[in-house]
């Protein structure tokens, strides 16, 4: 499991690694949050999400933001047939609430997080724990932090955290 995991996050590095590249001397623009997960390829899923929820104009915005991120295999453990549901036009506001519940405003470095509550965009506080044995959200580990993006920074969760509402 541990190798598998070292291997995922090699794998999900490369396009952001790729991305920095300085080409002859002139920096180029870092993507925005959505085209940098677009990119990673491990986030097909949130994508959809973002979109269905009609929350892509709000991540490609100014920002910051700090957004954890959920990857496919996040999604895939969720109940069978409840992304399929959330991603229906009826449940457009129910997934927006959830997927807003996983964006904090502003940009917050790994180095920067500590134990207590934040509060999200979707309005709800989350809560972090930091441990010996690392991070989490809502109890869901964080798994790669500080990916840097034009408008903010993603850290990579293996769950999706769910608003007490929902």
């Amino acid at each position: 499991m541990k190798n598998r995991l070292i291997t995922l996050i090699a794998i999900t590095s490369l396009p952001f690694a790729a991305s920095a590249y300085n080409h002859g001397g002139h920096h180029e623009a870092k993507p925005d949050i959505v085209d940098t997960a677009i990119a990673a390829g491990s986030f097909d899923t949130l994508v959809a999400a973002v979109q269905a929820a009609e929350l892509v104009e709000t991540l490609k915005g100014d920002g910051p933001f700090t957004v954890f991120a959920p990857t496919d295999e996040a999604f895939a453990a969720l109940p069978e047939g409840t992304v399929e549901s959330l991603l229906l036009p009826e449940n457009k506001d129910k997934l927006a609430s959830i997927l807003t519940y996983h964006v904090v405003a502003g940009k917050v470095m790994a180095a920067d997080v500590a134990s207590g509550e934040v509060p999200t965009v979707n309005g709800e506080t989350a809560t972090v724990e930091v441990s010996d044995s690392g991070v989490t959200i809502e109890g869901a580990n964080i798994v790669k932090t500080d990916i840097v993006t034009g408008n903010g920074v993603i850290h990579v969760i293996d769950a999706v955290i769910l608003p007490t509402g929902e």
